[in-house]
């Protein structure tokens, strides 16, 4: 695509046939029932009226950044919390998620040699895709735990009723974490000087990935020896983009903050940078494929093996009509031995078709098993083993691998096992802390990202 049609598709105007409140005719799942329809009509309409936690400007550059991920340029590290809380926020908690991806994206970029895009799952993942409405514990039932800007974890009658007032609590905890985020990235705590020793720290607690890391902190010396960069300044390739997202899941709440881009006359949901759709709700005719065809916003679409690859096509031509690089990406979530099977012709349907998209792998939700102790949990080889098959598929079907998509933590808990921490099974309840599903930890992630370097290396010298 040259340059100028390019940037023709970038000033597009709206879509003619798409309206604010068009998702209301579709299908619509995975949004509660609330008792008290004034209280909710008031939360909306205070945050209608609130300030957009993000700017349209951002969601553009963000896109522009994601287009070079699609090209093949560059590669996205997406990861964070798998639901957000509101018992838990405080300031050390979003800067250990913050610290480890800063990691993860170093050692990725330095093996990669390409820019790695940051967008965490922070700042607005409080909401759960739930694939019953009701649970019952020793005879009783009760509305389902739906995430906390809906309900509470608490199993009683009054904590699992949906109260608008969170909605509001969500949206003041959203922008704290923001301005945190904010903070974090220029305030000089993403310093070269950290993110090398923080790497170094990990290293020593194992031999593997000692010679990759050596290499990172000895090029990261060559730059400030060389006054390239100064010692004391944040790098802003590393730190200073970085990006939100969450699951498009609460519509009511994404309309309401989602605001009419002065400059272009689009729309954008300015509740993050990047929004993607669940594997519940990416039906064709669903509202939730409605409300996200119409805003600007990079969206994503969570793919398992149970989609057909026409589907698949129809459902990238439905939300990326101008075709933009950088627009959509498709998150792939299957086990490794049915993505090994069934991604192949879901690439080469959207290649066919001459889609842009960027290919991501989720390799956390097709891996999720029940402990003998009712614990769910997830094995570090597992997520592994779909990791390794995401990139044997493209290296063999000669496509881009764009970018990894995490459920993790800052924090050192025990939810997942394996990992050179030796987690087992008996492990668990050790420090199981998940809002709802299991999240891999600090350590476990970053040695996630030098698995993922030595593959990207060796990617590298293949076509050097």
């Amino acid at each position: 695509m040259d340059s100028l049609s390019f940037s023709k598709i970038l000033a597009s105007p709206p879509l003619s046939n798409w309206s604010l409140n068009s998702w209301r005719s579709k299908r619509i799942q995975q949004i509660p029932e609330y008792p008290n329809k004034t209280d909710l009509t008031m939360a909306l309409k205070t945050i209608e009226r609130s300030p957009p936690l993000i700017f349209a400007g951002e969601a553009k550059q963000l896109e522009a950044s994601l287009a070079e991920v699609a090209l093949g340029r560059a590669f996205l590290l997406q990861g964070g919390d798998c639901a957000e809380s509101f018992k838990d926020f405080n300031a050390d908690y979003v800067k250990d998620t913050f610290r480890v991806l800063l990691q993860m994206g170093v050692v990725l970029s330095f093996a990669g040699q390409m820019p790695v895009v940051k967008v965490g799952r922070i700042a607005g993942q409080f909401a759960k895709p739930r694939s019953t409405t009701h649970e019952t514990i020793n005879g009783v039932m009760l509305p389902i735990y739906q995430g906390d800007i809906i309900n509470e974890t608490t199993f009683d009658e009054k904590s699992r009723v949906a109260d608008p007032n969170r909605l509001l609590r969500a949206y003041k905890q959203s922008a704290a974490t923001l301005d945190l985020l904010r903070a974090f990235a220029t305030g000089g705590y993403a310093s070269i000087h950290g993110i090398s020793k923080w790497n170094m720290d990990f290293v020593d607690q194992g031999e593997r990935y000692k010679e990759l890391a050596h290499r990172i902190d000895e090029a990261m010396g060559f730059f400030v020896a060389s006054g390239l960069i100064a010692d004391h300044t944040q790098m802003s390739a590393f730190a200073s983009e970085f990006w939100t997202s969450h699951e498009c899941l609460h519509l009511p709440y994404e309309q309401a903050l989602t605001r009419q881009d002065s400059t272009t006359g689009r729309y954008y949901d300015c509740s993050a940078h990047m929004l993607w759709i669940g594997e519940r709700t990416r039906q064709l005719n669903s509202a939730h494929v409605e409300f996200l065809r119409g805003v600007a916003n990079p969206i994503g679409v969570k793919v398992s093996d149970n989609i057909d690859p026409s589907e698949l096509v129809r459902l990238c031509e439905i939300l990326n009509p101008r075709n933009k690089p950088g627009r959509l990406t498709l998150i792939t979530r299957m086990g490794a031995n049915k993505l090994r099977s069934k991604l192949p012709c879901l690439i080469r349907a959207v290649r066919q078709a001459g889609c842009y998209v960027t290919w991501i792998t989720d390799p956390v939700h097709g891996n999720t098993i029940k402990a003998p102790c009712g614990l769910r949990t997830r094995s570090f080889d597992a997520i592994k083993d779909e990791i390794m098959a995401f990139f044997d598929v493209h290296e063999e079907e000669g496509t881009h691998p764009g970018g990894i998509h995490l459920e993790m933590t800052g924090q050192n808990v025990t939810e997942c096992i394996g990992g050179s921490q030796g987690i087992t099974l008996n492990d668990l309840t050790r420090c199981y802390r998940t809002q709802c599903d299991p999240r891999l930890n600090a350590s476990q992630s970053l040695e996630l990202a030098f698995t993922i370097a030595e593959r990207l290396r060796k990617k590298r010298t293949k076509t050097t």
